[in-house]
């Protein structure tokens, strides 16, 4: 069984900061790429970043320039680092991973969500 717990979240400031983690575990070979998606209320759950095991990245249009994906692969973490956020980043946010368990074994595991509320 495979885990991944997130941590982070919380209300912030518009134009403040916060850092998302997340955290896999249990039965895993390794991680290919890892990411996070945000799910606002009445909106479908999108995209927001994408790394993979070696460090390519990817961003929505909407927080390039203002998020910074990172991981440990080490660790099998993955950070989300939010700066000059805006209220339209408030969400639930869910960290994704696509684990290798063993030989022609993968799945794909989501995190239970962070709420990250920006508000003054």
């Amino acid at each position: 069984q495979v885990q991944l717990v997130e941590s982070g979240g919380g209300l912030v400031q518009p134009g403040g900061s916060l850092t998302l983690s997340c955290a896999a575990s249990g039965s895993i070979t390794s991680i290919n790429a890892m990411g996070w998606y945000r799910q606002a209320p009445g909106k479908e759950r999108e995209l927001v970043a994408s790394i993979t095991r070696g460090g390519s990245t990817n961003y929505a249009d909407s927080v390039k320039g203002r998020f910074t994906i990172s991981r440990d692969n080490a660790q099998n973490t993955v950070h989300l680092h939010m700066y000059s956020l805006r209220p339209e980043d408030t969400a639930v946010y869910y960290c994704n991973a696509d684990v290798v368990l063993g030989p022609n074994r993968r799945l794909q595991v989501w995190g239970q969500g962070t709420l990250v509320t920006v508000s003054s």
